[in-house]
């Protein structure tokens, strides 16, 4: 069974949300929230594993209240819930720990399948509209050779092997996991085992971090 708080300042969204997850049998709403404050209290309290997150509400937007609940180190995930696809709301809020973003006017299916993406610890935004979302917003990012050639390589990488550097590299080219085990000659079963290692290892909380974590270290630049 998989537990959803809905963050929203709309009653009649909420009140559509609530009926779509409650005529899912493995699904079941903890409770609603009508701004970022009360959501990040509610989290605290009842730790459900998805919240559905809005972005702009009243007083703590959704932005903020994604950033607290993710640094409580909890194991709920956050699902970004925005009105464009490609707006700079979504891209921070994947930079607070959101593990992915779906428009408002999604499927039914496609919310309740990203739901339950996000709740197993998939990403829900498809790696090549992730890198969208990087290369459209890359002035949040620092400039390659902007001064920072004299830091340190990020420790974030140090425990990666070559091989899992190089995977790394390619999960924030956009390629899925089909394109990686074809291109490098792996089998699928032995790519993911590299991809939860590297998750792991860098401390990433699922693939949308990843290729996060790719731009922020220079292991890819934006084209």
């Amino acid at each position: 069974m998989t537990t959803v708080l809905i963050a929203d300042d709309q009653p009649l969204q909420r009140l559509g949300f609530r009926m779509l997850l409650e005529s899912q049998d493995d699904l079941t709403v903890l409770g609603e929230a009508a701004d970022g404050g009360e959501a990040v209290r509610m989290t605290a309290e009842l730790r459900p594993d998805v919240v559905l997150m809005d972005v702009r509400m009243p007083g703590l937007d959704g932005i903020e209240a994604t950033r607290r609940i993710t640094a409580a180190g909890d194991r709920t995930r956050v699902l970004i819930l925005t009105t464009f696809d490609l707006d700079e709301y979504a891209y921070a809020g994947l930079r607070a720990g959101a593990s992915g973003f779906l428009v408002k006017d999604a499927q039914p299916q496609e919310l309740l399948s990203g739901i339950h993406a996000v709740a197993t610890g998939d990403a829900v935004v498809a790696p090549a509209l992730t890198r969208r979302l990087l290369d459209a917003y890359v002035h949040h990012l620092p400039a390659p050779g902007s001064g920072t050639t004299d830091l340190p390589p990020d420790p974030r990488l140090a425990p990666l092997t070559d091989r899992e550097r190089e995977i790394l590299t390619v999960i924030g080219k956009g390629w899925t996991n089909t394109e990686i085990a074809a291109r490098l000659h792996l089998a699928e079963s032995t790519l993911k085992t590299h991809v939860g290692r590297i998750l792991a290892k860098t401390g990433s909380r699922d693939r949308v971090q990843a290729v996060i974590l790719a731009y922020d270290t220079g292991l890819v630049n934006p084209s």
